[in-house]
């Protein structure tokens, strides 16, 4: 599962840039991080949460030299104080993805 929960926190692995039909979006890392995040608002919704409730993220990249790309649209969705975050060089993500993401939210 995507969405796990476990004492007051929300727990969401595995997500990679795809589509409603569960295809991988086309347009590379930009196009793959607006579709993991799309996806991430409608769990939080579903959940009564929303990104000020993200406390957490690991970010794994295909291509760690497009770590700033990646940042820049990070920060469209977030804002100071940022949750905590860990990031790291992947090859062979799911799909073939550029990017994955798990994040933990807290309910308060």
């Amino acid at each position: 599962d995507i969405v796990e929960t476990a004492g007051g926190l929300v727990f969401f692995s595995g997500l990679v840039g795809t589509d409603e039909h569960g295809e991988l979006v086309p347009g590379g890392l930009q196009a793959e991080t607006h579709a993991i995040f799309r996806q991430m608002s409608i769990y939080l919704e579903h959940l009564n949460l929303d990104f000020t409730d993200i406390v957490k993220c690991l970010v794994m990249i295909d291509d760690i030299e497009k770590w700033s790309d990646f940042n820049e649209l990070y920060t469209q969705y977030f804002s100071p104080p940022y949750p905590a975050r860990s990031a790291m060089g992947a090859d062979g993500l799911a799909l073939g993805a550029s990017l994955e993401l798990e994040c933990i939210a807290a309910r308060r």
